[in-house]
């Protein structure tokens, strides 16, 4: 039987929160979505690499955009945004702090002053032998006490999630789905946030006059006599 649970919070900010994470897999939930394992999973060997990224003052968002640039130099903002899979104006964000920070820099090649480069800066191009072997480190821990077999297995089931949701979104517009962009979101978010056109908005019980703020108190009152 399939448990339909959200899975259990995981922070994942101390030993006893990864106790916590254990037990729902192990004894409380073994069988809840595997979509919630793959999150778990994906979070512990996330903050394995954080805390390590830290102890060079690197973020795990720069990282991203690092380990891309280490393989190909020289990448337009929009290019870096597509290969990190994040919306351009994170990438902006982002490239505009790791530019403060000397680890890139954006230019302009002649002739196109509409395209921005992105070019790893000499300090950039140092951080790839420091901290590529911390990820290998994290990548090793977690497959400790696993066979080669079992590692392979676990790869091979991976990608086959990939796959089958890869050719999902494919078809996305047959059935006139898709994915919002960031700016739809905020936009929805803002919109929810305001009063509808027409309705007056909710008053506080502050605002409200005695009679007023009595009333639903005096509704709940008389449904809790009808379940008594």
């Amino acid at each position: 039987m399939i448990c339909t649970s959200t899975g259990p919070r995981t922070s994942m900010s101390s030993p006893e929160d990864t106790r916590k994470i254990l037990e729902h897999w192990q004894s409380a939930a073994p069988n809840d979505r595997l979509a919630h394992l793959v999150k778990d999973a994906t979070r512990a060997l996330v903050r394995g690499l954080q805390m390590r990224l830290n102890q060079h003052h690197v973020s795990f968002g720069h990282w991203a955009f690092l380990r891309i640039l280490w393989v190909q130099d020289g990448l337009t903002q929009r290019e870096l945004s597509e290969e990190a899979g994040v919306m351009e104006p994170t990438t902006y964000s982002a490239l505009k702090a790791m530019e403060a920070r000397g680890y890139v820099e954006r230019k302009h090649l002649p002739g196109n002053k509409k395209n921005v480069h992105v070019y790893l800066t000499e300090k950039g191009r140092e951080l790839e032998s420091v901290l590529i072997p911390l990820a290998e480190e994290v990548n090793r821990i977690g497959v400790k006490g696993l066979t080669a077999a079992e590692v392979a297995v676990a790869r091979k089931v991976l990608l086959g999630i990939i796959t089958n949701l890869a050719e999902d979104e494919a078809k996305a517009d047959e059935r006139s789905m898709r994915i919002p962009s960031t700016r739809e979101l905020s936009r929805r978010v803002s919109e929810r946030s305001q009063p509808q056109r027409g309705r007056p908005a909710m008053r506080t019980a502050a605002e409200r006059s005695p009679a007023q703020a009595a009333a639903p108190r005096a509704a709940r009152k008389k449904v809790a006599s009808y379940d008594e």
